[in-house]
């Protein structure tokens, strides 16, 4: 057996041992899963986060995007096996007697394994998140501000350490990644992000800078894509695997193939761009509102609201270049809500109030 079919026997051994010891878990790992998808940066974290700090917020997009265009091109470069269906497959185990793995709902992922996605998502948007935060309190000059610094650095880097692991272990209880995967996916997505503690230029970016990116991403990856094609190197060869050896065809989702996580990354960026270089961003963002309290609480309610009533929006997935074209107008329109429709009508409605009252 190769180095490689060892390591991936020694993954589906861990995998079956927190498959029978976190059984009672399960729920809860399900969730941390959940946590983890990529998808709840733009949902999420990103409209908190950009009206409590616009660089903050702007910068947490970059950092996913570009992070899951580098996942997408190390995926096609190291042809990842899922265990799910590497168990099904390989010739390692003696008279066909392979191991049993449980899968869940969440377990057909489509693309390949390595490096995980959610892993890198995860671990990137955090690292945003933490060094943001600490980004506050290094400020603090006075002694005992001094103290309660290196307090909350040891706490949130904890909290920071403590959420990787636990999306680390969830991926792998589900069969949809091996440990050294997982792993992988963590330090690459701290890279992606501490390369972005150093570009500053990417607050200032014009909307042709954004479609210029746009661009260069999308055609980086469509002609990797060709020309291994033409070397007749299937990049997409783990989809009809997952199909295969899914345990419930109900469970394989278009969502997951590598184009879809492609498109959507960039319909995200896209309305990023469109959104900041806005008039509705500068008259509601830049304007006296903006820096008030109640502003910004209005626009992070009404954008988690907004951004919830999109996930009811299902796109078709019976044409398959209709869901792409679909999938990035509603990614597209997602940041652009955030950014520029959401702050511009709590704006106007803001000074029609202090009309009124004078």
């Amino acid at each position: 057996a190769s180095q490689m079919d060892l390591l991936h026997s020694n993954g589906v051994l861990i995998i079956q041992h927190l498959q029978r010891d976190y059984r009672a878990y399960q729920d809860f790992l399900n969730f941390m899963s959940h946590v983890g998808d990529p998808r709840n940066i733009f949902s999420i974290y990103f409209p908190l986060w950009f009206q409590l700090n616009q660089v903050v917020g702007t910068k947490m997009i970059w950092v996913a995007v570009i992070g899951d265009w580098f996942n997408l091109i190390f995926k096609w470069i190291l042809f990842g096996h899922r265990p799910y269906w590497w168990v099904q497959e390989t010739m390692i185990y003696p008279n066909q007697s392979s191991p049993c793995l449980e899968q869940f709902p969440i377990t057909c992922e489509t693309g390949p394994g390595s490096p995980s996605g959610h892993a890198m998502g995860s671990s990137c948007v955090w690292y945003v998140m933490v060094t943001a935060a600490l980004s506050y309190t290094v400020r603090w000059k006075d002694k005992s501000a001094v103290t309660l610094h290196r307090l909350t650095w040891s706490f949130l880097w904890s909290i920071f350490w403590i959420i990787q692991i636990i999306v680390c272990i969830s991926r792998v209880f589900i069969a949809t990644h091996f440990p050294h995967q997982v792993i992988l996916g963590v330090f690459a997505g701290i890279l992606v992000a501490e390369a972005f503690e150093h570009t500053p230029a990417i607050q200032t970016a014009s909307l042709r800078m954004y479609i210029k990116t746009n661009l260069f991403l999308f055609a980086f990856a469509l002609g990797f894509y060709l020309v291994l094609k033409l070397l007749d190197i299937d990049l997409l060869w783990s989809v009809p695997k997952a199909k295969k050896w899914c345990a419930n065809p109900d469970w394989i989702n278009i969502d997951t193939t590598p184009f879809a996580g492609l498109v959507r990354n960039l319909g995200a960026l896209f309305g990023l761009g469109l959104g900041i270089n806005s008039e509705m961003f500068i008259m509601s963002c830049k304007g006296k509102n903006s820096c008030k309290l109640s502003f910004r609480i209005l626009c992070i309610a009404a954008s988690l609201a907004m951004l919830q009533l999109y996930n009811f929006v299902k796109i078709p997935t019976h044409t398959e270049y209709l869901f792409y074209i679909l999938s990035f107008c509603k990614s597209a329109a997602m940041p652009l809500t955030v950014v520029a429709l959401v702050p511009y009508c709590v704006h106007s409605l803001m000074r029609t109030t202090e009309k009124k009252l004078n």
